[in-house]
């Protein structure tokens, strides 16, 4: 059989098939370490406030690494609007990889590149720009919602 025999159709279908055989793909390596990830990983965070503690999973992206490099920490955690809690951390984290997302939700942990702070939401928000999302609190957020400026304990938990 000559190529001329071949209907267009099936030229199409065999020209895909040896793109799908001959292009690169990304190796599983490369998906797992891809920066703009935003999967949960096994990384745990307590942060301990006011006799309360919360736990927050960090999601697999360059700037929640960052932040777990700086662990522990003391900080202090205030609120900000009548949705979220901040705190100042003692550098700015990397913004590689960082991206927008559609899925804003109370129980976000976030990083608010332009001023270097955490953003902890307790209530409803969109994404703005320079909103990174850091991981999400496991469980109940509840102590969030208790107003005032406390002392606030950040550290890596197995």
């Amino acid at each position: 059989m000559t190529a001329q025999s071949f209907s267009p159709l099936r030229r199409a279908l065999l020209g895909a098939m040896a793109a799908s055989v001959a292009l690169p793909r990304r190796s599983f390596s490369q998906q797992r370490n891809d920066p703009t990830r935003q999967e949960s990983t096994h990384m745990k965070i307590r942060l301990t406030f006011n006799d309360q503690a919360l736990i927050v999973i960090l999601h697999d992206n360059p700037s929640a690494r960052d932040f777990l490099s700086l662990l522990p920490l003391d900080l202090t955690i205030d609120d900000y609007g009548n949705n979220e809690k901040i705190a100042y951390l003692p550098r700015k984290l990397t913004e590689q990889g960082s991206r927008a997302f559609d899925d804003a939700a109370p129980g976000d942990f976030g990083y608010f590149a332009p001023w270097g702070n955490l953003a902890m939401y307790h209530g409803s928000y969109r994404y703005s720009e320079g909103v990174i999302r850091l991981g999400r609190f496991k469980g109940s957020f509840e102590p969030l919602l208790t107003r005032g400026k406390f002392p606030l304990r950040i550290q890596r938990i197995p």
